[in-house]
């Protein structure tokens, strides 16, 4: 990947027709328009935190509308007589997601919450024993993982101290050397439980090499996990091929399905049919030919339906679909590739201005693992410029004590928004 990057920084120019040129030239520009922008001085702002929370695509409206009229026509018999009926409406999502994500349809199933997700799924992947109990994960992971790491250990009878393994960066490194990650694995192999990490770290935009850290956790003796929320839209993922055993995400971020939205889990085939799992059985993920039966014994469905709890959240999941179905006829692939030109003409207007204004700029984020996300340390300038970019209409997100994140979303960041960005950002320095 740096060799393409640097490959294209010898013939990017920061100059505003280039941008344009580059728009014009770019198959997959025409999806920007399928987005609803905030506008800043009737302008529309230069949005960075699709990490955050993606943009509304303008179809949402109808896929909601839809299942709304449905309500309005059928009450309950919308289960069985909407257009797209409420009962399965959750298989809608499962293949398209499951491109996403690299697994196969039946590996994948959107319901709840991500911290749910993650508790449910620790349930029957976080089975800790007197010998083996730890936990790998990052020091510096999204604090809701931290909270649920720690919540978990201490239901289990055991204190976060002894139970975490916290993998961090170096002195005066920002993010975490991959082969520290490995050095913990081997020197708590014994008494490893489970590798619990993000795949890509939220505050340094890290990608971590979850195929290797699962194939090293598995030669433990241990289950791997992956947290997924800035990883499923964002980057390459083939989490079946990868024989990691569980992973979640949400879907607010990269995928566009508005505040608070349905979220996503994976659970590998491997464990399907495994009835000695433990878990949280709820009716939703009861033997669907059954269900309605309403036998008081829990019949798993032999997918990852099966820690399911309760029936599909319609309207959210609806949202979902809008997004997902712009996904699937984009394709990963492409905006992966788009991406990667994205992020590298980032790097290279930052560094352009570095080169004026004295190396003012550091970009955190690892030039070999990265996607979307470019996280800067701007020094000596802290968050006030956060605010100022804000008010000159460019929308970032800050993350203490001194990060500036920018995501350069694929569907709908054009180069121009890049260069606008750049010329704000040296008015501002």
């Amino acid at each position: 990947m740096a060799t393409m990057q640097n490959t294209l920084s010898s013939v990017f120019k920061n100059e505003l027709e280039f941008a344009r040129e580059m728009d014009r030239k770019d198959s997959l520009n025409h999806y920007r328009s399928r987005f609803l922008f905030p506008l800043h001085n009737n302008e529309e702002v230069v949005y960075f935190t699709g990490n955050s929370l993606g943009l509304q695509p303008k179809s949402t409206k109808d896929y909601l509308q839809q299942e709304l009229n449905d309500w309005a026509k059928f009450g309950v018999e919308g289960h069985f007589l909407a257009k797209n009926p409420w009962l399965s409406y959750h298989e809608l999502l499962s293949t398209k997601m499951a491109k996403i994500v690299g697994a196969l349809p039946e590996e994948t199933v959107m319901m709840n919450q991500l911290t749910v997700n993650l508790h449910l799924l620790m349930v029957s992947f976080y089975r800790p024993t007197a010998k083996r109990f730890k936990i790998l994960c990052e020091a510096k992971a999204f604090p809701s993982d931290q909270y649920a790491l720690q919540s978990q250990v201490k239901f289990h009878g055991f204190h976060p101290k002894d139970a975490l393994v916290e993998i961090e960066p170096r002195t005066g490194e920002y993010h975490i050397r991959e082969e520290d990650i490995y050095a913990a694995i081997e020197q708590h192999k014994d008494s490893l439980a489970l590798i619990m990490i993000g795949g890509v770290n939220y505050f340094s935009g890290q990608v971590f090499d979850m195929k290797s850290i699962t194939r090293a956790g598995h030669a433990a003796g241990a289950l791997v996990g992956f947290d997924l929320a800035h990883g499923a839209g964002n980057i390459e993922l083939q989490l079946h091929d990868w024989n990691v055993d569980f992973a979640a995400w949400c879907s607010y971020k990269y995928l566009n399905s508005g505040p608070g939205s349905v979220a996503g889990a994976f659970v590998h085939k491997n464990h399907h049919n495994n009835l000695d799992l433990p878990m949280f059985a709820g009716w939703w993920g009861h033997d669907k030919k059954t269900r309605f039966l309403m036998d008081s014994t829990f019949v798993p469905i032999p997918t990852a339906e099966r820690w399911q709890l309760s029936n599909a959240p319609v309207l959210s999941m609806a949202a979902c679909r809008a997004s997902l179905d712009i996904f699937d006829e984009a394709g990963m692939p492409a905006l992966i590739q788009k991406s990667k030109t994205l992020v590298a003409y980032l790097e290279f207007i930052i560094e352009d201005i570095n080169a004026q204004k004295g190396n003012c700029l550091q970009i955190i984020t690892p030039k070999e693992r990265r996607g979307c996300q470019l996280s800067i340390v701007a020094n000596g300038y802290g968050k006030a410029l956060y605010q100022s970019l804000i008010d000159h209409g460019v929308i970032p997100d800050w993350r203490e004590p001194n990060v500036i994140r920018c995501a350069a979303i694929p569907l709908y960041t054009s180069f121009e928004d890049l260069y606008r960005f750049g010329q704000i950002l040296r008015k501002l320095l």
